[in-house]
């Protein structure tokens, strides 16, 4: 093969490579989101939050990630974090509270979603991260993983950073219904049929142990519940009578059988409504 040869492939992969991936202008909003196929970071215009102070029964746990958060805002060391526990008692809510409570202390730290199922590009978004000036809240909501997930391995470029170590402007948040981010019945079963039980999957459950903080979620009192839905019609201001409003979220509840933040959204949102109130 002749140095022509070689020459005109070489023109060729070229051609055919993506073009380098241009960083976005990280101040046309304050959250963005990560796709694929091809890679972006598009912004996110208006963010879906609750306000910080309307997050009720999980005060421990906010001032802590709020801390944590506001440490890393400031270039001081942070914790990643995992936060896990019972459906919908305001996991992926808090950590869009925190940021926007960061961000309106004075901090410039911007919220960047990644999907699940995006894990695998997350060496080429850390890379596109790093190059910036900015500080980065890395959030991955319902963080969990089956028996034949290869994501994890992922995953760990993001919590070790492998030889180059995780960017330091950096940090990653996660949500997820599991502590150890695998159904315990599979972490049981794979540790009875291995050859070596101990080591079946450590791999996977230690993934957890890398997160610097656990924050643990678990389901509300109903005079949580009921507290709930009281600060959300004084916020918004709906009027409504204690005894009816008691007597009416229990009912919800009740046909729900469930009592978390969500329902109680749920049935505030109704409640609002119902009284010709806009949210």
């Amino acid at each position: 093969m002749t140095d022509t040869d070689l020459s005109r492939i070489a023109a060729a992969l070229e051609r055919m490579a993506p073009a380098p991936l241009a960083a976005p202008d990280f101040d046309l909003a304050e959250a963005y989101v990560w796709h694929v196929d091809p890679d972006r970071l598009e912004p996110v215009a208006k963010v879906n939050r609750v306000p910080l102070d309307l997050l009720l029964g999980i005060e421990r746990t906010r001032d802590t990630l709020l801390a944590n958060t506001a440490q890393f805002a400031r270039g001081l060391p942070a914790n990643n974090a995992l936060l896990w526990g019972a459906r919908g008692m305001g996991k992926s809510s808090l950590v869009k509270a925190v940021c926007a409570a960061v961000r309106d202390a004075g901090e410039d730290v911007k919220l960047v979603e990644l999907q699940r199922e995006d894990l695998g590009s997350v060496a080429r978004l850390l890379n596109l991260l790093r190059a910036s000036d900015k500080r980065f809240v890395l959030f991955c909501d319902d963080l969990s993983f089956s028996h034949d997930d290869q994501h994890y391995k992922s995953l760990k470029a993001v919590l070790d950073g492998g030889i180059e170590g995780r960017p330091e402007n950096v940090l990653f948040y996660a949500t997820s219904n599991r502590r150890h981010l695998m159904p315990r019945d599979m972490i049981e079963n794979e540790r009875g049929s291995a050859i070596n039980p101990s080591e079946a999957v450590e791999e996977k459950v230690s993934l957890s142990d890398r997160f610097g903080l656990w924050l643990g979620f678990h389901p509300c009192s109903q005079d949580e519940y009921l507290a709930m839905i009281r600060g959300y019609c004084d916020a918004y201001g709906v009027a409504v009578e204690e005894a009816e409003l008691r007597a009416e979220a229990i009912e919800w509840q009740a046909t729900r059988g469930a009592r978390s933040g969500r329902v109680a959204w749920q049935f505030f949102t109704d409640l609002a409504g119902r009284r010709g109130v806009a949210l």
